[in-house]
């Protein structure tokens, strides 16, 4: 199977000239909060979402080069992703990401507030000096929805009454947006006309969709391993995903199990049961691969080139973390 490091292959170049520039962009005019960020930034990650950026952005130059600002467009969507994670980190209590300490674990939760927004005004200053407006308010909706997306998810913990749109809304806010609207930035500042922004923000906001579902599927069938987090942490934090809400539907009992917050001994075995003795995880992988195939519909359109190959297997790359 194809690795991500295999499909950013056209961009690599400029995913480590993007490292080394994100280290000199956060200054080091606040040692500890540096210190914070030194720290995520080394913690590996495979950098798709800048990588996606990067990728499209090579894919619109009529000579394949890259532009400053579409440099500084991918940088700030990694900042904006890696200040997301700082905070979801606190949220969640998470000890661990990617096997590495957490930045509140490390040092403590006043600095990982405080290192997720610095790394936000960071975004913020270097998107307003892009000098255009349509970026500004793409990249500005994006902080926007991951702030509604948490929010979303807090009040719907252990919720059985959450409908399927209000979980795909969620899913949108917290990961699909930043994908969606970076890669339509990226068509902005190439000059695409209207129809083609609305392709490229369809293509990133069905890729987000697809690589959410698959995550989701993933906390049911994968190894603690394979997700980099206890399996079944999601259902037994009580967020509520594709799995899980399709499960309901068969097994209306599921539902009661929830409200009561697995509070009875076998309750949280009793409810994964209930998903795998169901066709929940058949669904929602039915569910994935129509928003895959969706996506690499939505960039047929741009002209042939190792960049574009790239993001028509990105698709297909979501899905086979599932096989």
């Amino acid at each position: 199977m194809t690795t991500v490091t295999e499909l950013l292959q056209p961009v690599e170049l400029d995913l480590e000239a993007l490292l080394s520039d994100l280290r000199s962009l956060i200054g080091a005019g606040h040692p500890i909060l540096q210190a914070a960020a030194e720290h995520l930034f080394s913690a590996g990650g495979k950098k798709v979402r800048p990588g996606i950026v990067l990728l499209i952005s090579r894919a619109l130059s009529s000579d394949g080069d890259l532009s400053p600002r579409h440099r500084r467009l991918a940088e700030i969507t990694e900042m904006i992703h890696t200040a997301s994670l700082v905070h979801d980190d606190v949220v969640d209590e998470a000890a661990t990401r990617r096997g590495v300490e957490t930045v509140h674990s490390r040092f403590n939760h006043r600095v990982a507030v405080l290192a997720g927004d610095f790394l936000f005004a960071q975004a913020s200053w270097h998107l307003a000096n892009l000098d255009n407006l349509d970026v500004v308010k793409l990249l500005s909706r994006v902080i926007m929805d991951l702030a509604d997306g948490e929010v979303k998810q807090g009040l719907y913990r252990y919720h059985s009454g959450q409908s399927f749109s209000t979980y795909l809304e969620k899913t949108y806010c917290k990961t699909a947006s930043l994908i969606a609207n970076s890669a339509q930035a990226a068509g902005v500042l190439s000059g695409q006309n209207n129809q083609e922004l609305k392709q490229l923000h369809h293509f990133g906001r069905q890729l987000g969709l697809a690589f959410q579902i698959v995550d989701d599927i993933l906390d049911f069938t994968g190894s603690d391993q394979q997700l980099g987090k206890p399996a079944a942490k999601d259902l037994a934090s009580g967020y509520l995903t594709a799995p899980a809400l399709y499960a309901m539907e068969t097994h209306p009992s599921l539902a009661g199990l929830i409200d009561r917050e697995f509070a009875s001994e076998g309750d949280l075995e009793k409810a994964l049961d209930f998903v795998h003795n169901s066709d929940a995880i058949l669904r929602s992988r039915k569910l994935a691969e129509n928003f895959s195939k969706e996506a690499k519909e939505a960039i047929k359109w741009l002209p042939d080139s190792p960049s574009k190959k790239a993001l028509s297997e990105l698709p297909d790359f979501v899905l086979g973390r599932l096989y």
